[in-house]
């Protein structure tokens, strides 16, 4: 299992008009602690470039592979490159802002890719990749038609699974709103309600 994960205190900023610094920060580590459940029983590495990633994730039992100043794509290329070299031989990639995912290991498909796209099937949340198929992560706007496009493309069996709650991001305020993930949000998280959509 490998999860990305961005600095906790600069994460999550396009929330900035509906909550505070430190409320992002506590969410961002909150979700981030949600997948990392959801990882169980696999073995978690986590990608990361900052101390307070690293720690908490070597706190939570996850490995840390350390990526400074590399980016999203080139730090999940490189892990799993990593761990195609340490013999593991299919990764789950999942982003850390899914406020309510179910277990993620049933994402894995033996010997083939699954994409799980987000609820506007834009973005990629899930992959399950074999570590040496040759796929490469194009994260960003529309991610999961380029992911979906380079899987068809690498001859071997595609899935795309669409799962409610691994579906569920946190990236807008409007995201906030969302009933599954309202449900799910900690009773500490105070939003700045009139700036909510």
């Amino acid at each position: 299992m490998l999860i990305p994960v961005k600095d906790f205190r600069q994460a999550k900023a396009r929330l900035a008009g509906v909550l505070s610094a430190d409320d992002r920060d506590r969410l961002s580590r909150w979700t981030a602690d949600r997948v990392l459940g959801a990882a169980a029983p696999l073995p978690v590495f986590v990608a990361c470039d900052e101390r307070n990633v690293a720690e908490w994730a070597e706190a939570a039992g996850a490995t840390v592979l350390w990526r400074p100043g590399m980016g999203l794509n080139a730090a999940v290329a490189d892990g799993i490159a990593t761990l195609a070299r340490a013999g593991i031989e299919h990764v789950i990639v999942a982003h850390s802002d899914l406020p309510s995912p179910s277990p993620l290991a049933n994402v894995v498909m033996s010997g083939g890719i699954v994409l799980v796209p987000d609820t506007r099937s834009d973005g990629t949340n899930v992959i399950a990749v074999p570590t040496r198929s040759g796929f490469k992560p194009a994260y960003g706007s529309q991610s999961f038609r380029r992911h979906l496009a380079q899987a068809l493309q690498l001859g071997v069996p595609v899935r795309v699974q669409r799962d409610t709650h691994l579906a569920l991001d946190i990236d807008t305020p409007a995201d906030l709103t969302h009933p599954l993930i309202a449900e799910a949000l900690p009773a500490w998280l105070q939003t700045n309600q009139g700036s909510l959509p």
